[in-house]
């Protein structure tokens, strides 16, 4: 088992004794190490940068402690973001491999935190990301940590300082207050009830659906029917006036056609007259309620 697993194991006692053993690195150091890994792949360096801040991990996943995950987790979720930061690092550019690495460290930690923290996906955008990592924070410091909602002035502040609605912080606030529910729980004094049987379904039934569809298919076979029985002319302008999905107006279809606007919309009218009542007529003989046959085209 590699160094870097063994906090995901379970042995944390093991992983912080083997996290002090290894020194802190000089500039110097921590740069041979950097590009003997770099440039020929030399796993022992890379051992021992990456020894080198377990520390910093630790530090870094104690500072999540509050998501109520366990540390091991935290901890191992930020080895891998130090690995990662590892096989990017480049020493030439002059800066510390701990600067850059903690970035990755808490990028992992957080992402994990967000996936794990709730059954229900949550922040999914990078601002809800940070409404959702400094809300805790920004609490504290207004006095708001009090259980239920946060007061319009509290609300209206964070939204401000963390450029997001209103509306996602108030929704964000109340999902970390309450966490998660279970609809398998029992409810009730006798708690003989689960909550899940409390639910209404407000979905329709499939008996429903069916008889929408049966109703659906049945309208459009009268309409289609129903349209034959008109000219081309009349048919064509009912289509583009009452149809289209961007209807024509009365003085393109005039130009179109040689009348003039009152000409289009009389043959519309005329036009809509007879197709209700040949939908009526073809209702009826099919026996089935007029008025369920009626279009509104």
């Amino acid at each position: 088992m590699t160094l870097l697993n063994i906090a995901q194991a379970g042995g944390m006692t093991r992983y912080l004794d083997e996290a002090k053993r290894f020194p802190m690195l000089s500039p110097e150091q921590e740069r041979d190490l950097a590009t003997a890994w770099r440039e020929r792949g030399d796993e022992e360096a890379l051992r021992l940068l990456t020894g080198s801040h377990l520390r910093l991990v630790i530090k870094i996943a104690r500072g999540f402690a509050g998501y109520g995950l366990p540390a091991s987790e935290l901890i191992a979720e930020g080895n891998v973001g130090l690995m990662q930061a590892a096989q990017k690092f480049d020493s030439e550019r002059g800066f510390r491999f701990a600067t850059y690495a903690i970035w990755w460290i808490r990028a992992a930690i957080q992402e994990y935190i967000l996936h794990n923290w709730s059954m229900v996906k949550i922040g999914t955008t990078a601002a809800q990301k940070k409404l959702f990592f400094n809300l805790r924070r920004l609490k504290g410091r207004m006095e708001e940590l009090e259980q239920g909602d946060l007061s319009p002035a509290a609300v209206t502040t964070i939204a401000t300082e963390l450029d997001v609605a209103e509306t996602e912080v108030v929704e964000m606030n109340r999902r970390l207050s309450m966490g998660d529910s279970s609809l398998n729980a029992s409810i009730g004094s006798e708690g003989d009830t689960d909550w899940m049987d409390m639910l209404s379904d407000d979905r329709p039934t499939q008996e429903f659906i069916v008889a929408e569809a049966d109703e659906l298919a049945l309208r459009r076979r009268l309409l289609g029917q129903a349209l034959e029985k008109l000219n081309d002319r009349e048919r064509q302008i009912l289509l583009e006036r009452r149809l289209a999905e961007e209807p024509a107006t009365l003085e393109v279809l005039g130009e179109r056609y040689a009348v003039s606007r009152e000409r289009i919309r009389q043959i519309e009218a005329r036009a809509f007259e007879k197709l209700q009542k040949a939908v009526l007529n073809a209702a009826q003989t099919l026996r089935k309620p007029a008025g369920h046959a009626m279009l509104a085209v």
